[in-house]
């Protein structure tokens, strides 16, 4: 199932959405669908990887300075 919606945009951003539109010979509402979903799912995922974080932060489950000297051997590099 689909929806419709209306958006603005600016003049620039429309003439270039025509030009891709007319390259690709897709339409411009479906570049733009796809566009939109792309958007959603990258700032979804970031979000839940701040939430993720913070709920990490909140349980002070930080790395201990032996996990970093671990991963800094593993690594073959400096710890400090």
């Amino acid at each position: 199932m689909s929806s419709t919606m209306t958006i603005r945009l600016e003049d620039g951003i429309k003439n270039r959405l025509d030009q891709l539109a007319k390259v690709t010979q897709r339409s411009k509402s479906f570049l733009a669908s796809e566009a939109i979903a792309a958007y959603v799912d990258t700032n979804e995922w970031q979000l839940g990887e701040i939430q993720a974080a913070l709920t990490e932060a909140e349980a002070r489950d930080f790395a201990t300075d032996q996990d970093m000297a671990d991963l800094a051997l593993k690594w073959n590099v400096s710890s400090h």
